[in-house]
């Protein structure tokens, strides 16, 4: 008997791969998943190949990209767009880099409030409240 290729109704691919099925109704939304044609009065198969597909999504966006720029990834997607993928990958670990200098500063800044806070007794004003208030946490 020769190797049927798996057929997945949009539940079983929905566990399959982990993603709920309004996100792969989404994904559809989005032309990052195409529908499988939906026989008369039956229910739409999706294939193996479906479910790389949205293990690929879930990947990308594991490592910080965006949905416009994993539809950039998978239309890239033939072998010979090396290049084009790396410039686009360059672009994303800019934006994580710059991300990580942001949550320094604010790592630095709630370090600093909350020392403060455990360092103030009695009745005195909450130095991580009135930094809040005065706007001066978020600089």
């Amino acid at each position: 008997m020769p190797d049927v290729p798996h057929r997945f109704t949009i539940g079983t691919l929905a566990k399959e791969t982990g993603v709920h099925v309004e996100t792969i109704r989404f994904y559809q939304l989005k032309g990052l998943l195409v529908p499988p044609p939906k026989p008369y009065g039956g229910i739409r198969r999706y294939q193996e190949s479906d479910a790389a597909r949205l293990r690929f999504i879930k990947s990308a966006q594991g490592i910080g990209f965006n949905l416009d720029e994993i539809a950039e990834l998978l239309r890239l997607d033939d072998g010979t767009h090396c290049r084009e993928a790396a410039t686009l990958a360059a672009q994303r670990l800019t934006d994580v880099r710059s991300r990580l200098k942001q949550l320094r500063r604010m790592e630095r800044a709630l370090s600093q409030l909350v020392t403060a806070c455990q360092a103030t007794r009695g009745r005195v004003s909450c130095p991580l409240i009135e930094a809040l208030q005065l706007g001066a946490a978020a600089g």
